[in-house]
C-alpha cells in the first residue's frame, strides 16, 4: 500500500530522494520523482522541505553526518591513547570516504555536484570533523603525549595536511596500488610532528 502523508517523514523523504538521485542524477532528480516514489503527492513532500533547495541540502546533510556519526566515536574515546586515537581517526576518515566513492560511484558522484551546492552545509560538516580533532589534540596536550600550543589551529592543519585522503576531488587516487602506504607515511609524519616524545 502506498504511503499516506500522515505516515510520511522526513527520513523517508530522504530515504526517497537519494534513491531518486540515484536512478536521475542531481541534473533531472525534480519533487515530483520523489513524491511519485513515494505514492504522495509533491506537496507532502514540501510540506517537510520547503523547496528543492531545502530537500537537496538536507540530502547532502543526512549523507555528510554518516561519516561524522562513524567518527564521533573515536574522539569520543576519552582514555584511549591519543597517538591510537588519532590514527585510528585518519583511517576511519579515509575508509568512509573510499567506500562511499567506492560502494556506490553513482550516489558519490551525486553527492559531490551536491556538496559543490551546499557550500555551508559542507562548512558545518568540515567544522564538525575539525572539532573532533581538537577534542584528540587537545587530549593529547594535556596527557603530555602531544606538544601543541592551540590543538584547534593543529586540527585544521592535519586536516588539511590529510585532504588527499578525504576530499572528494581526489576520489580516483583512493584505489591506486600504494595509496595504503602513501596514506601511513603522511600520518607516521604527522604524528611524529605532533609528537612531545619528538622534540
Amino acid at each position: 500500500m502506498a504511503p499516506t502523508s500522515e505516515t510520511l517523514t522526513a527520513e523517508r523523504i530522504l530515504e526517497a530522494t537519494e534513491e531518486v538521485l540515484r536512478r536521475h542524477g542531481p541534473a533531472k532528480a525534480t519533487v515530483v520523482d520523489v513524491a511519485r516514489a513515494l505514492g504522495v503527492s509533491h506537496g507532502s513532500v514540501y510540506r517537510h522541505f520547503r523547496t528543492k533547495a531545502a530537500l537537496r541540502e538536507a540530502v547532502t546533510k543526512r549523507w555528510l553526518d554518516r561519516t561524522s556519526l562513524k567518527l564521533a566515536g573515536i574522539a569520543a574515546a576519552d582514555g584511549q591513547d591519543p597517538e591510537q586515537r588519532l590514527r585510528a581517526w585518519l583511517a576511519a576518515l579515509f575508509e568512509a570516504k573510499r567506500h562511499k566513492a567506492g560502494d556506490d560511484p553513482e550516489l558519490f558522484a551525486t553527492y559531490t555536484v551536491l556538496t559543490d551546492e551546499n557550500g555551508t552545509v559542507v562548512g558545518e560538516h568540515i567544522a564538525e570533523l575539525t572539532a573532533q580533532l581538537t577534542r584528540i589534540l587537545d587530549d593529547g596536550a594535556g596527557s603530555g603525549a602531544f606538544r601543541v600550543p592551540d590543538p584547534a589551529a593543529a586540527a585544521r592543519a592535519v586536516f588539511q595536511a590529510t585532504g588527499r585522503f578525504h576530499d572528494p576531488c581526489h576520489a580516483r587516487e583512493w584505489t591506486r596500488p600504494g595509496v595504503d602506504e602513501e596514506f601511513g607515511a603522511v600520518v607516521d609524519l604527522l604524528v611524529r610532528g605532533l609528537s612531545a616524545r619528538a622534540r
